[in-house]
Order: C-alpha cells, then sequence, then structure tokens
C-alpha cells in the first residue's frame, strides 16, 4: 500500500462465481486505493471489488472508490489498517451489501471515524453491482446522497433505560496500574488510570520527565501488558529507542561510551521488547502540526489499538503557549480520550521558579502555559527533585505529589522515587533525610 506496486491478485472465476487469491495480501492497501491521492470531499467504501468498481462507473470516476479486501468477517481489520488514509477525506461513505452480515460490518467500522465524519449508505437491492447491474443508477444516487452521517447515541433522560446500570458499573472501569515502584502514588488513585482520562505529569527542567516517561512505559508495557503510543516531540527515534531499551535491560545506555557499548545484548533485549508487539512510536520527523498530530493520535486508538498515549512535552504539540491555543489543545484530548475511552498522559514543562522558593515548593499553577492544562486533567501528578541535595541519594532522589484526583478526590505527597544511575530504574524509597536537603 506505500509503493503503489502489485503485490497480489484477486481472481474471480466466472462458471461458480467463487474467488482465490494469488501472491502476498499482507500489506496490501485497499482495492483501488493506489489509484487515489490522500485527501478530498468524498470516498466511498464497498464491501468487494466488484462494487466499487461499480459505483466508480455509476459516479463517472467522480469520486474515489475502494474496496475492503476480505469481506464483512475482515472490514474492521481492513479499516484500521488504512484508517489514517481514509481519515483524510472530509467524508467516508460505507455502502457494504445489503444483508446481515454486511449491515453487522457497517456499524462496526462506522464507529471507527472521528465523529460527523462516516455515513452508512443502505440499498434496495443487495449491493452496489446489483444496482448498476438492474439499472437503478439514479436509484444508487439517491441513496448515497440522502445516507445520514452516523452519530453515536448521547442524549439519555434521567430514569431511561440502562441508565441506573451505567451508575452500578462506575468505579468498576478497568484500571491500568501505574508500575510498581509507583505504590503510593497507586494507591491514592484506587489502582492507577482509568480509560477514558487525561493525566498531566509535570516537573521543572532537567528535574527526571524523561526517566519518569520512560520507566511509566516500560511498566505499563512488561507488567500491566498495555499498547502504548509513544509521542516524544523532542527526541527522534534514536534517542527514543536508548530511554526505553535502557529501564527494560536494567542498564543505563547513555552511561556507557559507545566503544564499550554491548550491542549484542542490547540487540536481544531490543528484540525481546519487538516481541511484545505493544508498544508503537511516531517518528515526527521535527513536525508536530496539530491536526496531523491528533489524526496520529487517532490512529494509534483505533488503528493500533493503543490503551495509552503519552505525549511528550504538551508544550512541543502546540503552536504558542498562548492560552486560547492550549485550551483548544487540551479540550480536544479531553474530547477523543473520552470519544474512544484511551488514557492520554501528557508531560507538561513547569514554570521557572521564584527566589527563594524550595525544591519542592511546586503546585499545579506552576504548569507552563494556560490554566486549562491542570483544569481539564482528570490526575495531575507534580515531580520535584532537589538537585542542590548534599549528598547523591537525596540529590537523586524525587518526590512525587497527587495535586488532583477528579476519581478519588484524593491528594498529597504520593511517595519517593529514588533513580539508579546503573539499571536507569527508578525505586520506591522512603524520603530522605531533611539535613540532606538543601533549600533554594
Amino acid at each position: 500500500k506505500d509503493t503503489g506496486q502489485a503485490t497480489g491478485t484477486k481472481v474471480r472465476q466466472v462458471e461458480n462465481k467463487g474467488f482465490y487469491a494469488t501472491g502476498d495480501f499482507n500489506n496490501a492497501g485497499l482495492f483501488g486505493q493506489q489509484a487515489f491521492k490522500s485527501g478530498g470531499k468524498y470516498v466511498t467504501i464497498t464491501e468487494g471489488e466488484v462494487d466499487a468498481m461499480a459505483v466508480c462507473e455509476m459516479f463517472d470516476g467522480k469520486w474515489p472508490v475502494v474496496s475492503i479486501r476480505s469481506g464483512a468477517a475482515g472490514a474492521s481489520k481492513d479499516i484500521r489498517a488504512n484508517l489514517e488514509w481514509l481519515e483524510t477525506f472530509d467524508n467516508v461513505c460505507i455502502c457494504f451489501d445489503n444483508d446481515k452480515a454486511g449491515q453487522a460490518a457497517a456499524a462496526e467500522v462506522l464507529s471507527l471515524f472521528t465523529p460527523n465524519k462516516a455515513k452508512n449508505i443502505t440499498l434496495p437491492l443487495k449491493d452496489a453491482g446489483e444496482m448498476l447491474k438492474e439499472r437503478k443508477v439514479q436509484d444508487f444516487v439517491k441513496e448515497w446522497w440522502n445516507a445520514k452521517t452516523y452519530q453515536p447515541d448521547g442524549i439519555i433522560s434521567f430514569g431511561e433505560e440502562g441508565v441506573w446500570e451505567k451508575f452500578l458499573k462506575r468505579g468498576t472501569e478497568e484500571v491500568i496500574p501505574l508500575p510498581s515502584c509507583f505504590s503510593d502514588l497507586n494507591e491514592k488513585m484506587n489502582g492507577g488510570i482509568v480509560a477514558g482520562e487525561v493525566t498531566v505529569i509535570g516537573a521543572l527542567t532537567s528535574i527526571g520527565k524523561t526517566t519518569m516517561v520512560s520507566n511509566l512505559i516500560n511498566g505499563f508495557v512488561t507488567e500491566s501488558k498495555q499498547r502504548i503510543g509513544c509521542i516524544f516531540l523532542e527526541s527522534d527515534v534514536g534517542e527514543t529507542v536508548e530511554n526505553l531499551l535502557s529501564p527494560y535491560a536494567g542498564i543505563n545506555i547513555s552511561n556507557i561510551p559507545a566503544a564499550d557499548r554491548d550491542y549484542e545484548t542490547y540487540h536481544k533485549k531490543y528484540l525481546e521488547m519487538s516481541d511484545l508487539d505493544n508498544l508503537h512510536m511516531l517518528d515526527h520527523q521535527g513536525s508536530s502540526e496539530t491536526e496531523a498530530l491528533f489524526g496520529k493520535i487517532h490512529y494509534l486508538v483505533k488503528g493500533l489499538e493503543c490503551s495509552v498515549v503519552v505525549i511528550d512535552p504538551l508544550q512541543a504539540a502546540v503552536r504558542s503557549n498562548d492560552n486560547v491555543t492550549i485550551d483548544d489543545f487540551m479540550d480536544r484530548c479531553l474530547k477523543i480520550a473520552k470519544n474512544t475511552g484511551v488514557s492520554i498522559i501528557l508531560i507538561s514543562h513547569m514554570r521557572q521558579p521564584e527566589k527563594g522558593k524550595g525544591a519542592h515548593d511546586v503546585g499545579e499553577y506552576d504548569l507552563k502555559g494556560s490554566s486549562s492544562i491542570n483544569q481539564i486533567a482528570f490526575n495531575t501528578i507534580l515531580l520535584s527533585r532537589d538537585k542542590l541535595a548534599k549528598d547523591d541519594h537525596a540529590r537523586n532522589c524525587t518526590f512525587v505529589q497527587l495535586v488532583k484526583c477528579r476519581r478519588t478526590g484524593k491528594t498529597g505527597a504520593a511517595g519517593w522515587l529514588l533513580y539508579n544511575d546503573t539499571t536507569a530504574r527508578l525505586e520506591s524509597v522512603p524520603p530522605p533525610m531533611p539535613e540532606t536537603i538543601v533549600e533554594f
């Protein structure tokens, strides 16, 4: 699908009306996709190749028409694999067969698209091919134009059937535990983060946000087996691999000169992580346009089924730090979290501290940018470290505070984490002795 070259052929047998395939379909795109550029007003998706050609003929090739590859049973998989390309169109018209299997598949794929983009076309005959065969072109065009945009149910009344059941489910949602070293934080958050929540983690410059994030992701990947989408906007792919591989392997690779590195061992660990098949990264290549970024997030969630998406840092994901821009970004994060059920973790910079403030004297109002960062967040976690502490132990200890948790209402100190410079891992430790801490 990336090169536009033919990789396989589906052959139709006229006598028995059957099909057989030759070649490799594993990396093939949708049927007809290579013939059309991305973007535009409309794209129609049919359930079969012949139907796609029929629609194209009935519209004289005016708009792109593609077909899923493997029938109704594989519709969702095919759409997910090509979701990023389909999302570039303003309108997506689903034109599957008018039978039980086709309409069930249509109902499943409609919800994959962003709200108000997809619509379902129902035909009086079995499919688009039959409409063309019976010369009902005008009827097809009418049904195509009259198809209503899919909108998920959303308006309900108090006392309506199912509302009480939703209340009974409250508090029983799947909780994604934070890594075991964050035990105090897990306790205050009733076990961890929950689907559909936006969590903000804030820290001052050079406190150890990258270490925190790397350990957080390592815990998600190895302990809770979540599918994670990583959007690191200040790191390239090579640096990201080093940051994530270090805590997984228990080796602080950045401390080892290139000439002394055991790349054979690292590669084995890298392959181990790859085999888990639950970690996906964005190769941003220096670009972080907001529209494109949210398209990537949608693909990570719907196409790759990630349950957690980490964006680091928030400030690099917006064009400016003015309030309106950040307000809009946070609002879109909230909507995509609620619409898809993904847990979004935003890493945020903090404003430069005032002179005279203690190293751990930080609050949610110190987050850099609009107040909406904390207002929209379900959970706000702050990190602080005394970089001028008298001994190494205190200097490598990070204080964790939970200043907001909408779900539990619990706030306050949430533990201390010691950075192990040898393993690149964080370890839960008691608070350092007061006399070892220097106040600014």
